[in-house]
Protein backbone atom coordinates (compact mmCIF):
# COMPACT_ATOMS: atom_id res chain seq x y z
CA UNK A 1 0.00 0.00 0.00
CA UNK A 2 1.35 3.37 -0.48
CA UNK A 3 1.77 5.65 2.64
CA UNK A 4 3.15 8.93 3.74
CA UNK A 5 6.81 8.34 5.64
CA UNK A 6 9.01 10.56 7.64
CA UNK A 7 12.47 9.75 7.75
CA UNK A 8 13.62 12.81 9.55
CA UNK A 9 12.21 15.40 11.27
CA UNK A 10 12.00 18.64 8.88
CA UNK A 11 10.25 20.98 6.80
CA UNK A 12 7.62 19.87 4.28
CA UNK A 13 10.61 18.38 2.32
CA UNK A 14 10.68 15.41 4.67
CA UNK A 15 6.97 14.59 3.35
CA UNK A 16 7.57 11.49 1.36
CA UNK A 17 5.66 8.79 -0.16
CA UNK A 18 6.20 5.04 0.43
CA UNK A 19 5.09 1.38 -0.69
CA UNK A 20 4.82 -0.21 2.69
CA UNK A 21 3.06 -3.61 3.71
CA UNK A 22 -0.59 -3.62 4.34
CA UNK A 23 -1.15 -4.16 8.16
CA UNK A 24 -3.07 -6.85 9.59
CA UNK A 25 -5.36 -6.85 12.55
CA UNK A 26 -5.27 -7.79 16.34
CA UNK A 27 -7.68 -9.62 17.95
CA UNK A 28 -9.09 -6.24 19.25
CA UNK A 29 -8.40 -4.01 16.29
CA UNK A 30 -10.18 -3.29 12.54
CA UNK A 31 -8.57 -3.09 9.15
CA UNK A 32 -10.05 -0.08 7.36
CA UNK A 33 -9.43 0.73 4.05
CA UNK A 34 -8.98 4.27 3.83
CA UNK A 35 -11.13 6.63 1.46
CA UNK A 36 -10.29 10.07 3.50
CA UNK A 37 -8.17 11.35 5.96
CA UNK A 38 -8.56 14.68 8.04
CA UNK A 39 -5.14 17.35 7.87
CA UNK A 40 -5.16 18.67 11.51
CA UNK A 41 -2.15 21.33 12.88
CA UNK A 42 -0.82 18.40 15.03
CA UNK A 43 0.07 16.54 11.85
CA UNK A 44 2.48 19.54 11.07
CA UNK A 45 3.87 19.90 14.56
CA UNK A 46 4.66 16.05 14.18
CA UNK A 47 6.50 16.46 10.87
CA UNK A 48 8.62 18.99 12.25
CA UNK A 49 9.13 16.83 15.69
CA UNK A 50 7.92 19.22 17.73
CA UNK A 51 4.61 17.77 18.69
CA UNK A 52 3.47 16.80 22.49
CA UNK A 53 3.41 13.45 21.10
CA UNK A 54 5.37 12.98 17.92
CA UNK A 55 6.41 9.38 17.82
CA UNK A 56 9.67 7.89 16.82
CA UNK A 57 10.86 7.87 13.16
CA UNK A 58 10.02 6.57 11.08
CA UNK A 59 6.50 6.74 11.00
CA UNK A 60 3.12 7.77 9.33
CA UNK A 61 0.77 11.17 9.88
CA UNK A 62 -2.15 11.45 10.12
CA UNK A 63 -4.57 11.11 12.87
CA UNK A 64 -8.29 10.71 11.68
CA UNK A 65 -9.45 8.30 8.84
CA UNK A 66 -12.89 7.44 7.44
CA UNK A 67 -13.33 4.06 5.40
CA UNK A 68 -14.54 0.84 5.06
CA UNK A 69 -13.74 -1.98 7.33
CA UNK A 70 -12.30 -4.92 5.42
CA UNK A 71 -11.37 -7.65 8.35
CA UNK A 72 -11.97 -7.66 12.25
CA UNK A 73 -10.05 -9.06 14.53
CA UNK A 74 -11.20 -12.20 16.67
CA UNK A 75 -12.38 -9.86 19.45
CA UNK A 76 -14.60 -7.48 17.51
CA UNK A 77 -18.26 -7.53 17.92
CA UNK A 78 -20.06 -4.12 16.92
CA UNK A 79 -18.54 -3.79 13.45
CA UNK A 80 -18.17 -5.74 10.49
CA UNK A 81 -16.29 -6.26 7.29
CA UNK A 82 -18.24 -3.65 4.98
CA UNK A 83 -19.11 -1.12 7.70
CA UNK A 84 -18.27 2.61 6.90
CA UNK A 85 -16.28 4.18 10.03
CA UNK A 86 -14.18 7.14 11.05
CA UNK A 87 -11.26 6.15 13.32
CA UNK A 88 -9.00 8.33 15.47
CA UNK A 89 -5.07 7.52 15.62
CA UNK A 90 -2.12 8.00 17.30
CA UNK A 91 -0.73 8.75 13.83
CA UNK A 92 -0.92 6.30 10.71
CA UNK A 93 -3.63 8.02 9.00
CA UNK A 94 -1.86 9.31 5.91
CA UNK A 95 -2.15 5.89 4.31
CA UNK A 96 -4.43 3.56 1.84
CA UNK A 97 -4.73 0.80 4.52
CA UNK A 98 -4.84 1.62 8.75
CA UNK A 99 -5.76 -0.70 12.00
CA UNK A 100 -7.44 1.13 14.30
CA UNK A 101 -8.14 -0.29 17.85
CA UNK A 102 -12.03 -0.73 18.73
CA UNK A 103 -13.00 1.75 21.01
CA UNK A 104 -11.58 4.40 18.97
CA UNK A 105 -13.91 3.42 16.13
CA UNK A 106 -17.17 5.44 15.08
CA UNK A 107 -20.02 4.22 12.65
CA UNK A 108 -20.37 7.05 9.75
CA UNK A 109 -24.25 8.05 9.09
CA UNK A 110 -25.30 6.97 5.74
CA UNK A 111 -26.03 10.55 4.65
CA UNK A 112 -22.12 11.56 5.74
CA UNK A 113 -19.75 11.27 3.19
CA UNK A 114 -16.12 9.76 4.23
CA UNK A 115 -14.86 13.11 3.50
CA UNK A 116 -16.81 15.14 5.82
CA UNK A 117 -17.04 12.01 8.66
CA UNK A 118 -12.56 12.01 8.15
CA UNK A 119 -13.17 15.42 10.04
CA UNK A 120 -15.60 15.09 12.27
CA UNK A 121 -13.85 13.28 15.62
CA UNK A 122 -10.84 15.67 16.42
CA UNK A 123 -12.40 19.15 15.73
CA UNK A 124 -15.90 18.55 16.70
CA UNK A 125 -14.68 16.42 19.66
CA UNK A 126 -12.19 19.36 20.61
CA UNK A 127 -15.28 22.06 20.43
CA UNK A 128 -17.33 20.24 22.36
CA UNK A 129 -15.53 18.93 25.27
CA UNK A 130 -13.67 22.61 25.40
CA UNK A 131 -17.50 24.22 25.66
CA UNK A 132 -19.04 21.72 27.64
CA UNK A 133 -16.80 19.87 30.07
CA UNK A 134 -14.09 22.55 30.69
CA UNK A 135 -15.73 25.94 30.05
CA UNK A 136 -19.73 24.97 31.03
CA UNK A 137 -20.73 27.41 28.28
CA UNK A 138 -24.30 27.96 29.28
CA UNK A 139 -27.32 29.41 27.44
CA UNK A 140 -27.71 33.20 27.08
CA UNK A 141 -23.61 33.51 27.17
CA UNK A 142 -21.08 35.43 24.93
CA UNK A 143 -18.48 33.24 23.58
CA UNK A 144 -15.66 34.49 21.06
CA UNK A 145 -14.36 32.27 19.29
CA UNK A 146 -10.73 33.11 17.24
CA UNK A 147 -9.48 32.18 13.63
CA UNK A 148 -13.22 30.89 12.95
CA UNK A 149 -13.29 29.93 10.17
CA UNK A 150 -10.47 26.67 10.46
CA UNK A 151 -11.21 23.79 11.13
CA UNK A 152 -11.50 24.06 15.03
CA UNK A 153 -13.07 27.55 15.09
CA UNK A 154 -15.85 26.74 12.56
CA UNK A 155 -16.41 23.52 14.88
CA UNK A 156 -16.86 26.19 17.93
CA UNK A 157 -19.35 28.38 16.26
CA UNK A 158 -21.60 25.97 15.55
CA UNK A 159 -21.56 24.12 18.49
CA UNK A 160 -21.75 27.31 20.55
CA UNK A 161 -25.08 28.40 18.87
CA UNK A 162 -26.36 24.94 19.52
CA UNK A 163 -26.05 25.03 23.32
CA UNK A 164 -27.74 28.25 22.91
CA UNK A 165 -24.95 31.20 23.52
CA UNK A 166 -24.39 34.38 21.42
CA UNK A 167 -21.44 33.36 19.16
CA UNK A 168 -19.03 36.08 17.90
CA UNK A 169 -16.08 34.61 15.67
CA UNK A 170 -13.11 36.78 14.26
CA UNK A 171 -11.43 35.48 10.67
CA UNK A 172 -9.28 37.53 8.26
CA UNK A 173 -10.66 37.61 5.12
CA UNK A 174 -14.39 38.46 3.36
CA UNK A 175 -14.42 34.43 2.16
CA UNK A 176 -13.46 33.37 5.94
CA UNK A 177 -16.00 35.60 7.66
CA UNK A 178 -18.93 34.63 5.05
CA UNK A 179 -18.41 31.09 5.84
CA UNK A 180 -18.15 32.57 9.79
CA UNK A 181 -21.90 33.90 9.02
CA UNK A 182 -23.30 31.71 7.08
CA UNK A 183 -22.38 28.57 9.69
CA UNK A 184 -24.39 30.95 12.56
CA UNK A 185 -22.35 33.54 14.13
CA UNK A 186 -24.78 36.56 15.60
CA UNK A 187 -21.71 39.24 14.94
CA UNK A 188 -18.04 38.37 12.51
CA UNK A 189 -14.89 40.85 12.93
CA UNK A 190 -12.07 41.21 10.61
CA UNK A 191 -8.73 40.57 12.91
CA UNK A 192 -7.03 41.62 9.75
CA UNK A 193 -8.20 45.48 10.60
CA UNK A 194 -10.74 46.14 13.28
CA UNK A 195 -9.98 46.05 17.01
CA UNK A 196 -11.20 43.15 18.11
CA UNK A 197 -11.05 43.64 21.71
CA UNK A 198 -12.91 47.12 21.45
CA UNK A 199 -15.90 45.54 18.93
CA UNK A 200 -16.27 42.76 21.23
CA UNK A 201 -16.55 45.34 23.84
CA UNK A 202 -19.03 47.40 21.84
CA UNK A 203 -21.04 44.19 20.56
CA UNK A 204 -21.32 43.34 24.35
CA UNK A 205 -22.37 46.67 25.89
CA UNK A 206 -18.91 46.86 27.29
CA UNK A 207 -19.25 43.30 29.36
CA UNK A 208 -16.92 41.50 26.90
CA UNK A 209 -17.17 37.79 26.53
CA UNK A 210 -18.06 35.31 29.13
CA UNK A 211 -15.73 32.19 27.01
CA UNK A 212 -13.32 32.85 24.84
CA UNK A 213 -11.96 29.63 22.54
CA UNK A 214 -8.32 30.26 21.79
CA UNK A 215 -6.68 27.98 19.01
CA UNK A 216 -4.27 30.96 17.32
CA UNK A 217 -2.67 32.36 20.38
CA UNK A 218 -0.45 35.08 20.42
CA UNK A 219 -1.69 38.57 19.71
CA UNK A 220 -5.12 36.66 19.67
CA UNK A 221 -4.87 35.68 23.23
CA UNK A 222 -3.51 39.15 23.94
CA UNK A 223 -7.03 40.27 22.34
CA UNK A 224 -8.94 38.46 24.71
CA UNK A 225 -7.43 39.65 27.84
CA UNK A 226 -8.36 43.23 26.91
CA UNK A 227 -12.38 41.80 26.31
CA UNK A 228 -12.72 39.17 28.95
CA UNK A 229 -16.17 39.67 31.11
CA UNK A 230 -15.77 39.52 34.69
CA UNK A 231 -15.40 35.51 35.53
CA UNK A 232 -14.48 34.66 32.31
CA UNK A 233 -13.09 31.24 30.81
CA UNK A 234 -10.41 31.48 28.34
CA UNK A 235 -9.60 28.35 27.11
CA UNK A 236 -6.24 27.95 24.90
CA UNK A 237 -6.66 24.93 22.17
CA UNK A 238 -3.31 25.55 19.81
CA UNK A 239 -1.51 28.19 18.83
CA UNK A 240 -1.63 27.90 15.30
CA UNK A 241 -0.67 31.57 14.72
CA UNK A 242 2.65 30.57 15.69
CA UNK A 243 3.37 32.69 19.13
CA UNK A 244 3.29 31.23 22.34
CA UNK A 245 1.69 33.88 24.71
CA UNK A 246 2.63 35.17 28.42
CA UNK A 247 0.12 35.61 30.45
CA UNK A 248 -0.06 38.28 32.68
CA UNK A 249 -1.16 37.16 36.17
CA UNK A 250 -2.02 40.85 37.55
CA UNK A 251 -4.63 41.09 34.53
CA UNK A 252 -6.50 37.45 35.47
CA UNK A 253 -6.62 38.72 39.15
CA UNK A 254 -8.44 42.10 38.61
CA UNK A 255 -11.50 39.98 36.36
CA UNK A 256 -11.76 36.93 37.88
CA UNK A 257 -10.32 35.44 34.75
CA UNK A 258 -9.29 31.61 34.32
CA UNK A 259 -7.11 30.31 31.74
CA UNK A 260 -7.65 26.92 30.74
CA UNK A 261 -5.18 24.30 29.10
CA UNK A 262 -7.15 21.96 26.82
CA UNK A 263 -5.25 19.22 24.92
CA UNK A 264 -8.51 17.21 23.78
CA UNK A 265 -6.04 14.02 22.98
CA UNK A 266 -5.46 13.46 26.40
CA UNK A 267 -9.05 12.47 26.88
CA UNK A 268 -8.18 8.95 24.77
CA UNK A 269 -5.94 7.84 27.79
CA UNK A 270 -7.37 9.67 31.04
CA UNK A 271 -11.49 10.20 29.93
CA UNK A 272 -12.67 7.49 27.31
CA UNK A 273 -15.96 7.34 28.77
CA UNK A 274 -16.21 11.19 28.31
CA UNK A 275 -15.01 11.22 24.33
CA UNK A 276 -17.97 8.54 24.37
CA UNK A 277 -20.63 10.53 25.82
CA UNK A 278 -19.35 13.22 23.85
CA UNK A 279 -19.73 11.40 20.56
CA UNK A 280 -23.12 10.71 21.12
CA UNK A 281 -24.35 14.26 21.84
CA UNK A 282 -21.86 14.93 18.76
CA UNK A 283 -23.97 12.53 17.08
CA UNK A 284 -27.49 13.65 17.77
CA UNK A 285 -27.04 17.57 16.87
CA UNK A 286 -25.64 16.14 13.75
CA UNK A 287 -29.03 14.14 13.15
CA UNK A 288 -30.65 17.39 14.34
CA UNK A 289 -29.29 19.49 11.87
CA UNK A 290 -27.07 21.55 14.09
CA UNK A 291 -23.66 20.82 12.59
CA UNK A 292 -22.60 20.95 9.09
CA UNK A 293 -19.44 19.80 8.51
CA UNK A 294 -17.47 21.42 6.18
CA UNK A 295 -14.93 19.94 3.76
CA UNK A 296 -12.77 22.76 2.45
CA UNK A 297 -9.96 21.60 0.60
CA UNK A 298 -9.03 18.18 -0.69
CA UNK A 299 -5.86 17.05 -1.82
CA UNK A 300 -4.87 13.70 -3.28
CA UNK A 301 -2.10 11.19 -1.27
CA UNK A 302 0.71 11.82 -3.38
CA UNK A 303 -0.22 15.60 -2.36
CA UNK A 304 0.46 15.37 1.00
CA UNK A 305 3.23 18.16 1.74
CA UNK A 306 0.49 20.20 0.03
CA UNK A 307 -2.10 19.36 2.08
CA UNK A 308 0.04 19.79 4.75
CA UNK A 309 1.04 23.84 3.40
CA UNK A 310 -2.23 25.35 3.33
CA UNK A 311 -3.21 24.01 6.86
CA UNK A 312 0.11 25.52 8.33
CA UNK A 313 -0.20 28.83 6.44
CA UNK A 314 -3.30 29.43 7.47
CA UNK A 315 -5.36 29.13 4.19
CA UNK A 316 -7.61 26.35 5.24
CA UNK A 317 -11.61 27.26 5.39
CA UNK A 318 -12.79 24.24 7.09
CA UNK A 319 -11.11 20.92 7.02
CA UNK A 320 -8.44 20.13 5.21
CA UNK A 321 -8.69 16.35 3.75
CA UNK A 322 -6.48 13.88 1.85
CA UNK A 323 -8.28 11.69 -0.66
CA UNK A 324 -7.56 8.07 -1.77
CA UNK A 325 -9.35 8.54 -4.92
CA UNK A 326 -11.88 5.68 -3.91
CA UNK A 327 -15.53 6.31 -4.22
CA UNK A 328 -17.40 7.57 -1.54
CA UNK A 329 -20.04 5.04 -0.85
CA UNK A 330 -22.37 7.55 1.29
CA UNK A 331 -25.91 6.36 0.97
Amino acid sequence: MRAVRIEEFGGLEVVKLADLPTPSPGPDEVQIAVHAASVNFADTLMVSGKYQATPPLPFTPGMEVAGEIIEIGENIKWFKPGDRAVAVLDHGGFAEEVLAHHSRILHVPGDMTYEQAAGVPIVYGTSHLALTHRTQLKAGETLLVHGAAGGAGLTAVEVGKALGATVIGTASTPEKRKVVSDYGADHVIDSSSEDVAQRVRDLTGGQGADVIYDPVGGDAFNASLRCAAFECRIIIVGFAGGKIQRIPANILLVKNITVIGYYWGAYATHGLPLLRESFASLAQMYMQGKLRPLVGTTFPLEDAAKALAHLSDRKAIGKTIITMGREDGAS
